[in-house]
């Protein structure tokens, strides 16, 4: 072996260690500085994106303490607090207005100044109510003004309140201590219940009107999996007094039948006329609906890593990679959201978020048929798990910690709760094969950037995603898994889903997803333009005699808001982009086009007196002009009193002229689940996902991907083993060292 054959082994070598060197330390966090990031990715805004960045739990603690001396009321935990208390229900960042904030972050003005909001409830107070302040500077806030009026045109009712957790448990202490005890006979003999055997699902809304809060809450045996365990038992309890010894049952349900209270319930079946079926005991394992694996261990599954470490890099809330940048933040209601979205520098987006998760139920059980889930009321951030290394995530991705304070006076960490990766998607972006003329190979691997949380919202795992692909496209997609909710299956219960298990009925459902994008392409002024085809009929010029069909363009700008609100059901254009006042090099308006994948159906007829609440999932699409007054869909307070919404979103559309102006697209998303045997144990992502695409269209002058690093292309004339010609030939040696794997650790069951 020669001197020039053993250094260049040792370079190899020492290119080797280093890259695994970079592997080790930037598992679990930001990328370390032994990642070199190409020029163009050089971050020349360091800091500006913390305008959008989440609350540390500092400023949180911060902000506790100053509310808590400066309302002039006493504030309970809210992990403790009755309903006649007053407490934080919720901290989370104020966005600053997107003027201001832009000028910050292009035109060099001052740094928006740092605020909270917080959301307090007041029950100790001679009308309750519910109040918003901003809280402000921080870190160390010295000023709060109520925000409530202003942003809702009035104050917010108590009753509209989201129903905190010791309120449930409260409702659990209730019904254990007073409602079942006046059924013993029916709750041993029939129930079994040994004061820890049933869990309780709660149904929402909680009424029919205005101020009501009665809610249907459904017994299943406490085993795990416990939402495809129904016992048959449903119980409808009046909460709506700020006095807890004022709660009362109003109805109950057993098997098909209602009944005044427990106590008429325990009449009828001491005196043998009630129709019992007896669920059988499951284990604690809950047997059928358990998710332990029915097979040993085998063959490892294909894993993923980065050989010479992660391509994309994590400073604060911001993230590069591959010409993209953005900031993100995770809302305590709505979850993930992004900000500043930017390709090759540019920006493309000012805001894309989740703003609403809705399920509206059928059943011929009444918390199932009266069930119309919003969930961003219970938390979409909130209620964020942490992540599993390996099957949430890849399992080297980047996991990120965030933090909140959600009814209770200190902040919250959740570990592991967002995890950033990059992605080989195991299929090309782009390829050509070429046998004809001359011999050629041209490709480019499509490996993607995303971003991911996964929010746990009772029965159901809502899996969110943000991909960023190197031709300039961004991917929004949900993914839905978890448990069905079921009924117990009485009577004619197959007109409203499939039997799952020998009492379990799998009810039909949709799911429906509202998100905002305030697209921002070549600036803020942007018109809405339709381009699709139509055929028309022709003579053949060589042959006019022969009649022909051909396609042809047709273009359309779309000039009002009432034009650019597509209903569900309605034909849309099949490209819709958002087009700049500045074109391309071939004389196009450069624009982004919105590509939306869905399979939703009617959301709830609009004569439902609820409908007004969900009403923007009327429209698949609804562009609007952007207002700072009209910066969400929905609203948290919406689920408990959808009769009298206090946010509305079918009043954004008043036939605004949206040419040539700041504009939003407020997207829907959904589909229809009907629970099969395949939903046992629990349902899959797979077919339940859905989502919205962003393409650049006619906004560069070619596809940008042809600059990326990743391309192959070689001839038949080449030598392909060659690096230099064909870098996949480099692949036994960049990627021979697998990196060591850190070991496995997980925190989502810490601090319950």
């Amino acid at each position: 072996m020669n001197m020039k054959t053993v250094l260049i082994l040792l370079g190899l070598a020492l290119a080797t260690i280093f890259a695994l060197v970079c592997v080790l330390l930037t598992r679990g966090r930001s990328p370390s500085p032994c990642q070199q990031l190409p020029p163009e990715q050089e971050d020349t805004e360091d800091g500006q994106s913390l305008v959008f960045a989440d609350l540390s739990p500092e400023e949180m603690s911060q902000v506790v303490r100053y509310l808590q001396g400066s309302l002039g009321v006493p504030l309970v935990d809210a992990s403790r607090a009755k309903p006649s208390d007053n407490c934080i229900a919720s901290l989370d960042l104020q966005v600053p207005a997107k003027a201001e904030a832009l000028r910050f972050l292009d035109g060099g003005g001052a740094r928006p100044p740092r605020e909270a909001l917080a959301v307090l409830y007041f029950g100790k107070q001679p009308e309750p109510n519910i109040t918003e302040y901003v809280v402000g500077p921080l870190p160390v806030p010295a000023y709060h003004r109520d925000v409530t009026v202003p942003k809702y045109g009035g104050k917010v009712p108590y009753h509209r309140r989201p129903t905190l957790a010791v309120e449930y448990k409260q409702i659990g202490g209730f019904l254990k201590s007073q409602v079942f005890p006046s059924a013993p006979a029916f709750m041993q003999q029939v129930m079994e219940y040994d004061g820890a055997n049933l869990a309780v699902m709660t149904a929402a809304p909680r009424g029919f009107q205005s101020g009501d809060r009665i809610t249907w809450f459904v017994l299943f045996q406490n085993v795990s999996g416990f939402f495809v365990h129904p016992m048959g038992l449903e119980v409808l309890v009046d909460h709506s007094s700020l006095d807890m010894s004022q709660w009362a049952v109003s109805r109950v349900f057993y098997n098909g039948q209602y009944y005044r209270d427990m106590a008429q319930l325990e009449s009828a079946y001491v005196q043998g006329r009630v129709s019992v079926e007896k669920v059988r005991k499951a284990p604690w394992d809950g047997d059928f609906s358990s998710m332990k694996p029915r097979a040993p261990p085998a063959a490892l599954f294909p894993l993923q890593y980065e050989p010479q470490g992660p391509r994309y890099s994590i400073r604060n809330n911001r993230v590069l990679f591959q010409g993209w940048s953005f900031a993100f933040g995770m809302s305590v209601s709505t979850g993930l959201r992004l900000f500043d979205i930017r390709h090759k520098g540019e920006r493309i987006a000012y805001e894309i978020s989740v703003q609403e998760a809705l399920s509206v139920y059928g059943s011929n059980c009444p918390g199932g048929m009266s069930t119309r889930y919003m969930d961003n009321s219970f938390g979409l951030g909130r209620y964020t798990s942490p992540l599993v290394r390996g099957v949430d995530c890849p399992y080297l991705a980047t996991y990120v910690d965030t933090h909140s304070v959600s009814q209770s006076l200190r902040p919250r960490k959740r570990k592991a709760s967002l995890c950033i990766f990059e992605q080989n998607l195991g299929s090309p972006l782009r390829r050509h094969y070429s046998n004809l003329q001359s011999l050629y190979y041209g490709g480019l691997v499509n490996s993607a950037l995303v971003i991911r949380s996964i929010a746990t919202v009772g029965n159901y795992d809502y899996v969110w995603d943000f991909i960023f692909y190197q031709n300039g496209a961004l991917e929004g997609k949900v993914q839905a898994t978890g448990y069905p909710s079921s009924s117990f299956l009485h009577g004619d219960g197959l007109r409203y889903g499939n039997r799952l298990w020998e009492h379990t009925l799998g009810t039909i459902h949709t799911h429906f997803i509202n998100y905002k994008v305030d697209l921002d392409v070549g600036g803020l002024k942007n018109s809405l333009v339709a381009h699709d085809m139509a055929f028309e009929v022709t003579r053949a010029p060589w042959s006019p005699e022969q009649q022909m069909e051909r396609p042809r363009l047709t273009r359309r700008v779309l000039d009002t808001e009432d034009q650019a609100a597509f209903r569900l059901q309605a034909k849309m254009p099949r490209y819709i982009f958002f087009a700049a006042d500045s074109e391309n090099k071939w004389g196009h308006q450069r624009g982004y086009r919105i590509q939306i994948t869905s399979f939703a159906g009617d959301h709830i007829p609009e004569s439902s007196s609820m409908e007004r609440a969900i009403s923007w999932a009327r429209y698949q699409l609804a562009v609007t002009k952007r207002k700072e007054e009209e910066p969400t869909s929905s609203s948290v307070y919406n689920q408990n009193d959808p009769w009298t919404p206090t946010v509305a979103f079918a009043d954004f559309i008043n036939n605004e002229t949206i040419t040539n102006e700041d504009l939003v697209a407020w997207i829907t998303a959904g589909f229809l689940h009907i629970p099969h045997s395949e939903d046992i144990p629990n349902t899959v992502t797979v077919g339940n996902s859905v989502g919205f695409l962003l393409r650049p269209y006619n906004y560069y002058d070619l596809d940008p991907s042809i600059y990326s690093h990743d391309g192959v292309f070689f001839t038949s004339e080449q030598d392909l083993k060659a690096c230099e010609t064909n870098p996949l030939a480099c692949l036994p040696k960049t990627a021979s060292c697998v990196p060591n794997f850190p070991p496995f650790t997980y925190d989502g069951f810490q601090n319950m």
